[in-house]
């Protein structure tokens, strides 16, 4: 289902005034609405109740998300998760949102700390020091860039 402009436009006011529970009713008169039910995710989010986001972001996931919506959802869901302490499901949710949207680089700094609760350490510091490499202009880092580049590749080789 497509949500209406008018429809949307409301949702997302009910999210930027924190009314959840008019928001809620919306999502229950318009269950097969994935926009409505992702602003709701948002609207928990904000408020600090994660536990009660996660089956909106599951139901907008579960309906169907294109582009932006699609991004966000994933991206919301498994911040979500790894919030609460779900880090396998942090991990899985960011590493399909990296999949989808390689070129996001939030994405994959939210995947990475993902994978640091996740006891990915190594592969956690290895996409963080290679997104800032692709992203800093910082001439005292880039002098190193091949080290860096070298380093990342594997933190736990020794030279002897």
């Amino acid at each position: 289902m497509t949500t209406d402009r008018a429809l949307l436009a409301e949702a997302v006011a009910l999210r930027q005034n924190g009314q959840v529970d008019e928001l809620v009713g919306l999502c229950r008169r318009y269950p097969d609405d994935a926009r409505l039910h992702l602003q709701c995710a948002w609207a928990h989010d904000k408020l600090g109740l994660e536990r009660e986001a996660v089956p909106f972001y599951k139901r907008a996931l579960s309906l169907g998300l294109e582009d932006d919506d699609l991004r966000n959802a994933l991206l919301g869901l498994g911040s979500t998760y790894r919030t609460l302490g779900e880090y396998d499901q942090a991990a899985e949710t960011l590493a399909r949102g990296v999949e989808t949207f390689p070129d996001d680089r939030g994405m994959a700094v939210f995947h990475a700390m993902a994978l640091y609760n996740h006891g990915e350490a190594k592969k956690a510091c290895e996409t963080l020091l290679t997104l800032l490499l692709e992203t800093t202009a910082d001439p005292a880092i880039l002098g190193y860039r091949e080290a860096i580049e070298t380093y990342a590749a594997d933190l736990d080789r020794v030279w002897e």
